[in-house]
């Protein structure tokens, strides 16, 4: 079977892991990959992962089973559909339905019509600055500031004052996000810790993962600028069965709603919770496999996870049956100095292999660049995500960081307190 990943992250390194732990015993593309996929599969470069046409036609070429794709960009671009027409299986949803994490508008506006609780909130377009400056005058602060499109990560302001929710929305119609940009949400302030709830969905059904608890703010004590994530641990402890069954029943809500408009979502829906004193709510939705939940969540399944992809993309998921570890996860990543800001390139990364040594413990690349020579140097501002697996919590977290403090390059630093709060919770 040959299966080609789109991707270049942890997230991605994290499926290509998993999928040649099958006894299919897969040949695996991905494209671009990075230092940790060159070792282990095929990387291809100079594919554009974001034009449909292109990607169906390598497919084709290539003679290519499956094409899982990771990132958000090819999935809003319509990669799906493309390969779709083509009678190429595809993981992951048709750009229509990828819109719930390509607009966060669409998404309000299928939480408003399946009834998900979200904090208020509404839409303002540039022409419409006077307007949304108006609505800031009558805001309760905090209030959230929200580029409508994939902004990276970055297109997220939580302001305390007008003043700055004001410098926020200016900076959005002023084109710091792009096309992205252009559609901004003023959207109420919600309370609560917040979880992530990932499912598999084959268009009607669907499989909940394990929650995990992502970190998102650069520095120890969730402060500094907010990042990709800097660590994540699974399951969560603060989140109770009645709480749990709550989130489920809502991914599931949103799934129906979606077949009820006649959107064809096959995949990952991540549900990005806040658990508020009146229950669970929904921040956002990702159309996709998290980063780093996903270096935490993938180690824990102990289902072929062909098998579950194959079962989403035909339709048939409510056949299969996706059984996860009881054991805990840790992830603590490992960021270039500066992030994420501006950060150098090309340091030399050593001691993988010692960290991989110890019992339980994967190291899943995501900013790195195997060279020519071998050597392994650094590429981005996540570099790599070092994941524990053991019986506990606890356990599972001395561990990562066991491991951690064997991997060294110039720069290099992590968060300290990584599930140190679920810890607290769980005592």
């Amino acid at each position: 079977m040959r299966i080609l990943v789109l991707g270049g992250g942890g997230r991605e390194h994290a499926i290509v892991h998993a999928l040649l732990k099958s006894p299919r015993t897969p040949e695996v593309l991905v494209a671009p990959g990075n230092g940790g996929t060159a070792a282990i599969a095929t990387n291809v470069t100079g594919l554009r992962i974001d034009d449909p046409r292109a990607v169906a036609d390598y497919a084709a070429e290539n003679n290519i089973d499956l094409v899982v794709i990771g990132p958000e960009g090819p999935l809003v671009a319509g990669v799906a559909d493309a390969l779709h027409a083509r009678k190429i299986k595809v993981f992951g949803p048709s750009g229509l339905a990828a819109r719930l994490e390509g607009s966060k508008a669409f998404a309000k506006g299928v939480m408003r019509r399946n009834g998900i609780p979200t904090g208020e909130s509404r839409c303002y377009t540039a022409r419409e600055l006077g307007q949304a400056l108006d609505a800031l005058e009558h805001s309760a602060y905090p209030v959230v500031v929200k580029a409508d499109g994939l902004a990276a990560g970055k297109g997220v302001t939580v302001a305390k004052d007008r003043a700055e929710a004001e410098a926020a929305v200016r900076q959005s119609f002023d084109g710091a996000f792009g096309e992205a940009g252009e559609t901004v949400l003023i959207e109420e302030f919600l309370t609560g810790p917040e979880c992530s709830l990932l499912a598999f969905v084959d268009g009607e059904h669907i499989s909940v993962m394990p929650p995990a608890q992502d970190h998102k703010r650069a520095f120890d004590g969730d402060t500094g600028p907010n990042t990709g994530g800097m660590g994540v641990y699974s399951p969560v402890p603060g989140v109770d069965e009645e709480t749990l069954a709550e989130m489920k029943r809502l991914l599931a809500q949103t799934v129906s709603g979606l077949h009820r408009e006649n959107l064809r979502f096959r995949g990952i829906l991540y549900g990005g919770f806040i658990l508020t004193e009146d229950g669970p709510k929904v921040l956002e939705y990702n159309a996709r496999f998290g980063d780093p939940e996903t270096q935490v969540l993938l180690p824990r399944l102990q289902t072929d996870l062909i098998d579950v992809m194959l079962a989403v993309a035909e339709g048939r998921l409510e056949s299969q049956n996706v059984k996860w570890s009881e054991d805990a996860s840790v992830g603590v990543v490992l960021a270039a100095g500066g992030y994420p800001g501006d950060y150098a390139k090309g340091d030399v990364i050593t001691g993988i292999a010692d960290a991989e040594a110890l019992p339980g413990v994967t190291v899943f690349h995501a900013g790195t660049e195997l060279r020519a020579d071998g050597t392994l140097v650094t590429n981005g501002g996540r570099v790599l995500c070092v994941t524990a697996v053991a019986p506990t919590l606890a356990a599972a977290r001395d561990r990562a960081y066991e491991a951690a403090a064997k991997i060294s390059f110039n720069g290099m630093f992590f968060r300290k307190d990584i599930a140190v709060r679920a810890l607290g919770a769980q005592s």
